[in-house]
């Protein structure tokens, strides 16, 4: 198998369907200037945006809401060298509208920490890519 053989891309539907299977991903977004990354149990939309239900005084939402964050996924074996990864980017926004904030309640993500309130977070599917590892062997 050739390098090029070990890797394909992912098309925007085959990266949303692999991108659902998996509950834990993460929100890569700036934090005083700086790059940060933190891991987030998640969920799709309809509409294939990435939701996230966090605390409404968290930094997260202080950080990201209003701005365009990169959301990442993945799932990887070692030992067979091979796997996905699917990137999101797009703006994040707090839902503030009730009647969409009740219908997440029921169909959107539950956290995984222990929440006083709640708000959903929703990062828009503007850009969608992913890619694909096939048992990929080292040139050593």
């Amino acid at each position: 198998m050739s390098r090029n053989d070990a890797f394909r891309a992912l098309d925007r539907q085959e990266s949303l369907r692999l991108l659902a299977k998996t509950p834990v991903g993460r929100v890569v977004y700036t934090r005083q200037a700086l790059p940060a990354v933190l891991p987030v149990n998640f969920s799709l939309d309809t509409d294939a945006s990435v939701l996230l239900l966090t605390s409404p005084d968290s930094d997260l939402v202080r950080a990201i809401d209003g701005v365009v964050v990169a959301f990442e996924a993945d799932e990887f074996d070692a030992s067979t060298r091979s796997g996905w990864s699917v990137v999101v980017t797009g703006r994040a926004t707090v839902v503030t509208d009730r009647a969409e904030h009740k219908r997440l309640s029921q169909a959107g993500p539950t956290s995984w920490m222990p929440l006083r309130e709640a708000v959903f977070v929703r990062i828009e599917a503007e850009m969608v890519t992913g890619r694909e590892l096939n048992g990929a062997r080292g040139d050593r």
